[in-house]
Order: C-alpha cells, then structure tokens, then sequence
C-alpha cells in the first residue's frame, strides 16, 4: 500500500479527515452549483428540490441514532455474560500472565505500551542470545542467515521504540508499533532456520531457537488482545462522535427546511450567489456524522486487513 495512503488511513487524525472530507462536499456542491446552466435560486423558485433535500437528511440523521445503539451493542456484546464466564475469562487470563511473568523474569507490565516494548526487547534479547550461540559454529551459512535474521529483528525493534515513546493506549501510537513489527515473518524464519539446521544445531543452539520462537510467538496475542481493546475504545468514540456531531447537523438540516427559501440569502459573495453559498454549506455540515462514520470506519477496516491472521501466516 502506498505509504501516504497508508499514514491517511491510519496516523491521520480523524477529526482532520472529517473536515478534509467535508471541505471535499463543500467544494462539489459549489463547483455543481457554479457549473449547472440555471442558478440555483431559480431552481429553488419552481421546485421544492432543496427542501426535499434537507427533509431527507433530517430523517438520515435521526436514525443515525440507531447506528450508534448498534455500535453500544457491539462493544457490550463482549463484555456481558455470567459470572462463570468472567471467571473463565479471567483465569485464562491470568494463565497468560504467568507465562509472560516467566518469560520477562518480573512481573508483566500493565501498560499495553509498556507490555508491548518489554516483549520486543525480550525477542531482541533472544536474538543476541541466539546469534551469541552459533557464533562459534563452523557452518558460515547457519551464521550468515543468523545475522541477517537478527539485524532485520533489530531494525523493527527500534522502529517500535520509537513509535511507543510516550503513547498513551487510546491513541493509534499504540496500535501502530504492534502493526509495524512483523512477527509473522518473523515467526516463519526461525522455524525454517531450525528446520533447515536443526540435524547440526547443538544442544544450546536448539535451546536458543526454541526460546527465540516463544517470544515472538508470544507476541501475536497480546498484539490480537491490544487490538481488540483499541478496536472496542474506538467504536465507543466513534459513537459518541456521531452523537455530537448529529446535534448541529440536525439543527442545521432543521433549519433549512424550516426558515430557508429562495428569497431568505440575497446578494452574492465572492461573485457567487449567497444562496449557492448556504446551501452548500449546509449541505457540508449536514452529512458530518456520515463523514465521521467515514473517518473512524476507514481506520478501523484497514487495522483489520492488516491483522487478519495470528501466526506465521504472511498474507502480504
């Protein structure tokens, strides 16, 4: 994917992508209305075109409201169930922790942030380690491939690094080192290195292959666990979003089926007529809970795309 794409998508923030979007509305209604042969106040003296318009996006905006109930419901639907379910969730859980408290040698951080960065040093730590024990092998080729896997490990490490510098969970900062660092492919080359050397692996290379694998195992689901929370955060503030900017577009699209008509806005700006002005405006303003479905839904599909697997299946 082209990276501007990608950082649009994805770094941008949401609500710059909801006005860029808007700002794109506005400017269509205007270049339609200043391209079209007949002026649109005297299209708005023989028809009801407008009103007709706005009418509809009054109708479109109330019942956006079920769009964020079904939202709720969504993000809910994960958190509700027995008080047996919960437990099990927890001891599972809990299962978890223990195995990353032994893997860490401390107690796992609680920061997702946090988590994140002690597990990838935890595999940049294996790594030297594994690089460590074949670095007296007699086999140049077992050590070449070692040092390339290692190197490649080191650049995304500090790629992620940099990215969890000061993120709070909440924010894609998070979201985006988990992205970055790609344990699937990482995953697959260390099963093929101790596949492919595995019969002239000593002992203590075996054992740093193995130790090797768990940690970037380890880091699919907690990857697959922060995802899943950030996902469920952002759909609470898509929901609230569409909830606040619904007010004004209602109000606005209200308006203009109420008080506005061909003779309210006279005079032109700019050398425009003022009417093509408010319309295009309101028009702009009225599909703003529609542009920021747009914005947070375009996010959140593409984190998707990128995550769809767990393990060391590459999809792209």
């Amino acid at each position: 994917m082209n990276a501007s794409l990608f950082w649009l998508l994805l770094s941008a923030n949401r609500w710059v992508i909801v006005i860029a979007l808007a700002l794109v509305v506005f400017g269509s209604f205007m270049l339609f209305g200043v391209l079209k042969p007949v002026l649109l106040r005297s299209v708005m003296e023989t028809s009801d075109m407008v009103e007709t318009v706005f009418s509809g996006l009054v109708g479109a905006i109330i019942t956006s409201t079920t769009l964020v109930v079904s939202i709720n419901q969504l993000v809910l639907s994960q958190e509700i169930g027995s008080l047996g379910t919960q437990r099990s969730r927890m001891d599972t859980t809990m299962d978890f922790y223990h195995n990353t408290d032994e893997m860490f040698g401390e107690i796992t951080p609680a920061s997702p942030a946090v988590f994140l960065r002690r597990l990838i040093e935890t595999s940049e730590e294996r790594a030297h380690a594994l690089r460590d024990a074949v670095a007296d092998s007699s086999n140049s080729e077992l050590k070449s491939e070692v040092d390339l896997y290692v190197e490649d490990l080191e650049g995304n490490a500090q790629t992620a690094y940099d990215e969890l510098e000061g993120s709070d969970f909440g924010s894609f900062d998070v979201i985006s080192p988990a992205l970055d660092f790609n344990y699937a492919r990482k995953m697959y080359d260390i099963r093929r290195l101790g596949d492919k050397f595995g019969d002239e692996l000593t002992n203590a290379q075996r054992t740093a292959v193995r130790e090797m694998l768990e940690a970037v195992t380890m880091f699919g689901p907690v990857r697959e666990y922060i995802k899943v929370l950030y996902i469920q955060w952002s759909l609470v503030k898509l929901s609230r979003a569409i909830l606040y900017a619904s007010i004004p577009a209602l109000i606005v699209a209200g308006g203009m089926v109420v008080f506005v008509d061909q003779g309210t806005f006279t005079g032109a700006i700019l050398g425009f007529d003022t009417m093509l002005w408010v319309v295009s405006a309101a028009f702009a303003l009225s599909v703003t809970p529609f542009l920021v479905f747009t914005a947070y839904v375009l996010r959140l599909a593409t984190i998707a795309k990128q995550t769809l697997t767990v393990g060391p299946l590459i999809l792209s």
